[in-house]
Order: C-alpha cells, then sequence, then structure tokens
C-alpha cells in the first residue's frame, strides 16, 4: 500500500511538471519573437560600393577633389584638405556624414542628387559600430599616376585607339591606358601611363579634335565608368560612374559633345562631355548592350545587342523607331558584339555571333514584310568564328573585323572584295585603321598589338604595350605581390 501511493504520488510530481511546462511555453509562444541583431556593417561589402558608385569620380587619386580620395580605407581615413574623413563611434562629428547630410556646404554628391537615406543610414551607422576595416589583404592594392601597375606579363589588349594626327596610339591595360608614339623604337618609354579607377577597358576613342580622350570600361560586378582625359595635360578631367558593371561600346558624336554607350544592363547611355554626366537613359533592349554610335547630324543612335538586333533610337526623346534587322524569327543569326558607322555616311557595320560582317542602312525605304531584311545593304564573306570587332577606314573604302580566332581581315566596303587576312595566335579583341588607312593595328588575348599593313595583312611590327618586368615579390599577405 506504502508502495502504490509513493507511485501514484510520483505520478502526480510528474503531471504537475508537465502541466508546468506546458504553461511556460504556451506563456513564451504569446510572446512575440526578438528579431536577431542586425549584422555589422562591412566597410569592404558595405560602405566602398556606395562611394565607389557615388564619390570617387571626383574624389580618387587622379582626380583629388578637395584633396580626399575615398578609395581606400586609409585615404578616406586621412580625409581632404578640412580635416579627416570621420571619427570612429561619432558618425554627427565625421565630416563624411556632415557633407552627405547637408549639415556642412558644400553637400556632396556636388552638383549631383544626395545620396538615398538608407545608404547615408548605412556609413553613419559603420562609423557607429567603430569605422573597422575588413577590406581583404588582396584588395588592397592600388594604383595611380605616381604608382602604375607592374606587369610580370602583358595583359589582355581589349582596346585601341589611334589619335586623328595618326602619331600616338592608347592602348588598355590593367586599371590604365597607355600611350605610345606610334612610330617609336624598341624599348622607347610611354608618352604617358593614365591611371584610373576601371579593372577593365573596353573602349578608348579620342574626340574628333583629338583634345580629349575617352576610356569606357568598369569593374565586373562593381560599377561601370566613363573616364575624360585631357590631352594636352594628360591629366583627368572627369570620372563618371554608371550602374554596377562595365560599359561597351562607346562612341563620341561628330561634334565632340556627346558620348553614347552601351551596358550590360540592357540600356543605352548619353553623357555629356561638358557637364561630366549622363544626361539620358534609354531602354529599349532585351539583354547586353555592345555597341552605340550616332548618326550624322546627331538626332538619331544605333545601337547592337545580344538581343540580336540593331536598333534606331531618337537621341532626344529615347523613342525606338525602328529595327534596323530583321525581326522574323530564325532569320538574325545570333547576338551582336560590334558596330561601326561610316565615317562620312550614315551607314552601320556590325557583325557578332554568326561570323559575317553586314553593312545597314538606318533609313526603312519599303515597307516591312514578314521574312524582309530591307535595311542590309550588304552581307560580307563570313569569318571562321565569332566577330569581336570592327573598324573603318577614314574615308570609308575599306572595313577590317577581328575573330576570336584569331582572323583579321579587310574588305573593300562597296565591292566586298577581300583585301587581305592575318592569322594571329589567340583571339582578337580589338582592331583599327590608322588615319592613313594603310596600316591596321590589332590587340587581343596574347597582350600584344600588331600593326598590319591593310592591303596585304603583312605583320609589319609587334609591341607589347605595357612596360613588362620581373616582379619584385613583397612579403605575402600585404597585397602588393598580386601580378599582372
Amino acid at each position: 500500500m506504502i508502495l502504490s501511493d509513493r507511485a501514484g504520488f510520483r505520478n502526480l510530481r510528474a503531471i504537475a511538471l508537465c502541466a508546468g511546462l506546458s504553461s511556460v511555453l504556451a506563456l513564451r509562444a504569446e510572446e512575440p519573437a526578438r528579431p536577431a541583431p542586425a549584422p555589422a556593417v562591412s566597410f569592404h561589402k558595405d560602405v566602398k560600393p556606395i562611394l565607389e558608385r557615388r564619390c570617387q569620380g571626383c574624389h580618387q587619386p587622379a582626380k583629388q577633389g578637395g584633396k580626399l580620395d575615398v578609395t581606400s580605407y586609409e585615404a578616406l581615413k586621412a580625409g581632404g584638405k578640412k580635416s579627416a574623413g570621420f571619427v570612429p563611434g561619432k558618425p554627427a562629428d565625421s565630416r563624411l556624414v556632415q557633407v552627405l547630410t547637408g549639415e556642412e556646404k558644400p553637400q556632396m554628391p556636388k552638383g549631383e542628387p544626395p545620396l538615398p537615406p538608407a545608404e547615408i543610414e548605412v556609413i553613419a551607422r559603420w562609423i557607429s559600430e567603430g569605422a573597422k576595416d575588413d577590406t581583404p589583404p588582396n584588395a588592397k592594392l592600388t594604383f595611380d599616376l605616381t604608382k602604375p601597375p607592374v606587369y610580370a606579363v602583358p595583359p589582355v589588349v581589349s582596346a585601341l585607339a589611334f589619335s586623328p594626327a595618326g602619331d600616338l596610339i592608347a592602348t588598355a591595360g590593367y586599371h590604365e591606358v597607355i600611350l605610345r608614339q606610334v612610330d617609336a623604337p624598341e624599348g622607347a618609354e610611354p608618352v604617358a601611363r593614365l591611371v584610373g579607377m576601371s579593372d577593365r577597358i573596353e573602349t578608348i576613342l579620342f574626340s574628333p579634335d583629338g583634345a580629349i580622350l575617352a576610356a569606357a570600361g568598369g569593374s565586373p560586378c562593381r560599377f561601370g565608368e566613363v573616364q575624360l582625359w585631357d590631352m594636352a595635360e594628360k591629366k583627368l578631367l572627369r570620372s563618371v560612374s554608371v550602374g554596377f558593371d562595365s560599359l561597351y561600346g562607346a562612341s563620341f558624336s561628330d561634334d565632340g559633345k556627346l558620348i553614347v554607350f552601351g551596358s550590360t544592363d540592357k540600356s543605352v547611355q548619353i553623357l555629356s562631355v561638358e557637364e561630366g554626366k549622363v544626361i539620358r537613359r534609354i531602354d529599349q533592349h532585351e539583354d547586353w548592350v555592345f555597341g552605340a554610335g550616332f548618326s550624322k547630324d546627331r538626332k538619331n543612335i544605333i545601337t547592337c545587342s545580344r538581343d540580336r538586333t540593331l536598333k534606331l533610337i531618337e537621341t532626344d526623346s529615347g523613342s525606338f523607331v525602328d529595327n534596323l534587322t530583321s525581326i522574323t524569327p530564325g532569320v538574325l543569326g545570333g547576338p551582336l558584339f560590334a558596330l561601326v558607322r561610316h565615317p562620312t555616311e550614315d551607314r552601320f557595320l556590325t557583325g557578332g555571333e554568326d561570323g559575317v560582317p553586314k553593312l545597314y542602312k538606318i533609313v526603312r525605304t519599303a515597307a516591312r514584310q514578314i521574312g524582309d531584311d530591307n535595311n542590309l545593304l550588304r552581307a560580307y564573306e563570313k569569318l571562321p568564328g565569332v566577330i569581336t570587332c570592327l573598324a573603318m577606314s577614314r574615308d570609308g573604302s575599306r572595313l577590317a573585323a577581328g575573330s576570336i580566332t584569331g582572323v583579321v581581315r579587310v574588305h573593300e566596303v562597296e565591292s566586298g572584295g577581300r583585301v587581305s587576312e592575318t592569322a594571329t595566335p589567340g583571339a582578337v579583341y580589338t582592331v583599327k585603321f590608322h588615319p592613313d588607312g594603310a596600316r591596321i593595328a590589332s590587340g587581343g588575348f596574347d597582350g600584344k598589338v600588331r600593326f598590319i599593313e591593310a592591303a596585304t595583312g603583312k605583320v609589319l611590327r609587334e609591341m607589347v604595350p605595357v612596360p613588362v618586368s620581373p616582379l619584385a615579390r613583397a612579403p605575402s599577405g600585404t597585397g602588393a605581390e598580386r601580378e599582372f
């Protein structure tokens, strides 16, 4: 009997404990869930991208407005000519926050819309949390005009251009444009090294009068950029950040006042050279835009895209006018990667995945019909592989096309006849006629520029545009041991 009573007691106690536990759980279930604490703000992942997009155009090593550089933690902390950039733990006392919020004049970004409150809050929170630097060691390597990149091997030549006078050739390197005399002897020093923010330069172009060199490109998945360089002083006039990825296929208007370019966000954008800002964004394509150019009178722009179309668009309104290419399914030969205008007429040369250079007029002269390609003036001989680049001679009599297979081919524009062909090792990414029309320069995967005789296809000489030297490796972990 006693054992039975003890067993009953144990059962009652267990029931009571379960009831009590159930009550506690029920009460906890009624309590609102507590939000997880917000993660600490990262300088490298959160703050630096904001500064890259909105501030580094005027505050970088090549152009230090107010003697301020925002491209690294150390430079930002040092501040400009008035004070340090920030005071850890004290956002209200930090000049960076003061100029962004308008508490101190001039408000930044100067002459541009203010940063959204959410972005200012990110920067203020980072300062409030101690303004810690979490930049990875391999991301701390920076370059400027006094510390250009050091190359152990030549980088891919992604873009080049001749000056209008024909005395200079500008070639893309890593974070820079290298200027050299066209006929300089082997081993001669560069005329200038124009070091900027973009990792990769996709287009180099001189203004019609040769006074300005424009370089369009960016850092993939971070920002796009157009750089404008004063050729007399070899000085950066403006750096314009655009979007979150590289820019492609830039062209000047004939009067040199506007630049149009394409982007991976499917847009076409127009930049005012004088104002140094984008004045119009046009969204008419369904995929990346790789080429853009103005008509002779600047009233229209013509664009080519990975969506397989060549489009005619009004410059002032951004309104779509026409698809110059056929709209019939199955007729188009694939994405279009290159576009160049005839120098004296409103005719545009394009090419891409199907390897066929095609010349189009921009004004339709017949009613559209299913299956037509009415604006096509001429299709030239197919190249082996994808067309990556195109060029026309200054007089418009010849065209040059480069392919992913390393072929550079020259044709007569009017007759379509092949003039010459040159085989180079590796892909060709850029090709340009010298102003004299007798020579072509090509560049590509192997890091060399080749000067080619247009009439014969003979390689006259080769040049590695960047200075290459054995790299003295720095202690591991400093970031300075990265090779290019």
